[in-house]
């Protein structure tokens, strides 16, 4: 059927059929009206933008569940397109231009934030209610204060939904508004951006005419005393795993060694609509680093810079970016039922002060780009999660960021990590090297008094946690949908035999295409350098998308080269093995059951199994 597309580049017209997926539908739309980003559209039955629904909300229906009729118009929204001259680098974002950090507030505008807050900002994001049968006395089309609709950071709405924290566009909203209500008479200070991250430094220089910090301090230039208080935002609302199989296939490890286990989530940012103006983290994929496992903790191997640098590589060619961590803390009880011991609950702890100050390192080395901040950045997208036992012994999965508060008292080096895990320590002040303001906290007491008592020495971790919902959809579809069979990085060993073996299995083009897909697969590739950067982003797509063809791979140079790398790996390894060797005329096989060091390739020195004749790695001979 036709279906009539408007938007403000005008009318068109699109062909679909009924058991075409949104998904398709958009990838046409994106054709159509020559855009980049299929998931900035937003479709509606209305004119009005604030009724259209985003697509990627839609991508799991098909045309003919909808009441689309042939001839229909669909009033499509989407973002701008981002400016072609703008490098997408770091550097081609908007810098301070002294010590101080902030960005000049004619250059805030050109600060490059994510697709997903772009999206939202252009959303009233207003709370729709329905005609109250009790209190309304109107018709259909007029409306009063019992039905009128409700700003995004209404606090009633958010405590009978049961919203702890309302979301960092909502609360964009709030301070906006409040900022409205005070009516500055000044033009200049309308245009002063509403957010400015917290800093607890000594402030260097200072106007107080002695010697900068840390030979002189005065009142001008030392921070404030900080009052900890629950944070009423959260940058990410939800997260959600792809698929169930995603985290199954990461506690394998757990499940084979008793070994904890870390890895870095990628996925991509989308709306959460299930709270006003809410953003969602979806998973794709879990890439684990090199570590040292053990059975209390995990030691990252670090610096790492070199593999996380070609890991973000992959993960852009794919559409995705870092979005978070996974860590594993399990201990089996010992009942052989496959539950495991409860260490995280109300009465102990969700997150240790460790993992706090781990926590707010993260989210500092991963700031948020934003335009209302004066710093043109604001927080950060970047979650933790645990796997670890509810009260019950089932596995079970926590997700949590830490407050601004945390990251601004972690990066002026006021706290760290206590002995007890549910508390944490702020450090003494150090003449002409450390100062430490006051730190104070709220509480209840056993009268019900709010009082303010002293963060020194210890103060509950609490204070400095945000919560975010975490779950799996309905109904899956993954963006990787091979079938966990490759080894898995830093985990298991992965040379050019094990990647022959993985793909000599594909008997057909879509087979193929379907073994691809896989984010540990890719990032093996990557490393090994045959294909060359626009090649691989061709992989990727093949790999990622279905309307791609694995026919195309054939015209590759590189992957041609892949290809014969992979013959000769298959064949050495044949070769290798103590069944052909003892069929040859040399008589000297060993038999198969004898046992052999490790021989080093003097080509390649790469570690061949031992009694091997040639390289698996560069198919050399071995021996003189």
């Amino acid at each position: 059927m036709l279906l009539r597309i408007r938007s403000k580049e005008g009318m068109s017209r699109i062909q679909v059929e009924p058991t075409d997926s949104f998904a398709s539908f958009a990838e046409k739309i994106a054709t159509t009206l020559k855009l980049d980003n299929a998931d900035s559209i937003a479709v509606g039955n209305q004119p009005n933008p604030d009724a259209a629904t985003p697509i990627v909300q839609l991508k799991e229906k098909t045309i003919g569940s909808t009441d689309l009729k042939h001839g229909d118009i669909v009033y499509v929204t989407f973002a701008e397109p981002a400016d072609t001259t703008a490098s997408s680098s770091a550097a081609a974002q908007p810098q301070p231009r002294d010590a101080s950090g902030y960005i000049p507030i004619d250059d805030l505008a050109s600060i490059k934030q994510d697709d997903v807050d772009n999206f939202l900002e252009k959303q009233r994001g207003l709370i729709k209610r329905p005609r109250d049968t009790d209190f309304c006395r109107h018709g259909d089309n007029a409306m009063c204060d019992y039905c009128m609709p409700l700003e995004p950071y209404d606090q009633r709405y958010l405590e009978e939904h049961k919203i702890k924290h309302m979301s960092f566009h909502a609360y964009l909203r709030q301070i906006g508004a409040a900022k409205q209500t005070s009516a500055p008479s000044s033009e200049v200070l309308k245009q002063l951006p509403p957010l400015e991250e917290p800093n607890y430094k000594v402030k260097v220089p200072c106007t107080g005419g002695h010697a900068p910090w840390p030979e002189g301090i005065c009142t001008k230039c030392q921070p404030s005393a900080i009052t900890l208080q629950r944070q009423t935002y959260r940058m990410v609302d939800h997260i959600e795993f792809s698929s169930a199989g995603l985290v199954d296939t990461f506690l394998n490890s757990w499940r084979s060694t008793g070994c904890q286990r870390i890895g870095y989530l990628y996925g991509r940012y989308v709306p959460y609509l299930d709270v006003p103006l809410g953003i969602k983290a979806v998973v794709e994929a879990i890439y684990e680093p090199p570590q040292e496992d053990h059975v209390d903790g995990i030691k990252l191997m670090l610096p790492w810079d070199e593999e996380q640098t070609r890991v973000n590589t992959v993960a852009e060619a794919c559409g995705l970016s870092l979005v978070g961590m996974l860590f594993t803390d399990l201990i089996d009880d010992g009942s052989g039922k496959g539950t495991v011991v409860p260490k995280r609950h109300v009465d102990s702890y969700f997150l240790s002060s460790l993992e706090c100050a781990f926590a707010a390192e993260m989210q500092k080395r991963h700031p948020s780009p934003c335009k209302h901040s004066a710093t043109g950045k604001y927080g950060s997208k970047f979650l933790t999660c645990v796997v670890s036992g509810d009260l019950e012994g089932n596995i079970d999965v926590k997700a949590y960021q830490v407050s601004e508060t945390a990251t601004a008292l972690q990066d002026a080096d006021i706290i760290e990590a206590s002995r007890k895990p549910s508390v944490m320590r702020v450090r003494e002040s150090v003449p002409h090297e450390r100062y430490v303001p006051e730190v104070f906290y709220k509480f209840k007491n056993e009268y019900n008094v709010v009082v303010k008592q002293s963060a020194k020495p210890t103060f509950p971790v609490e204070y400095l946690l945000v919560n975010v919902t975490n779950g799996f959809p309905h109904e899956p579809d993954p963006l990787f949908v091979a079938s966990p069979g490759f080894s898995v990085e830093n985990r298991q060993a992965q040379d050019v035999g094990t990647l022959s073996k993985y793909l000599s299995s594909a008997s057909n083009p879509e087979q193929l295409k379907k073994l691809l897909s896989d984010f540990h697969v890719l990032c093996f590739i990557a490393s090994l350098n045959t294909l060359s950067p626009s090649e691989f982003v061709i992989v990727c797509e093949v790999a990622t998308k279905r309307d791609v063809p694995a026919d195309i791979l054939e015209t590759l140079d590189g992957w041609k080269t892949l290809t014969v790398l992979l013959k000769e790996a298959e064949g050495n390894a044949r070769y290798n093995t103590p069944s052909s060797r003892s069929a040859t005329t040399s008589g000297a096989a060993t038999p198969a059951t004898s046992e052999f060091a490790e021989i080093s390739c003097r080509h390649c020195t790469f570690a061949n199994p031992g009694g091997a004749v040639n390289c698996e790695m560069c198919g050399l001979p071995l021996g003189d």
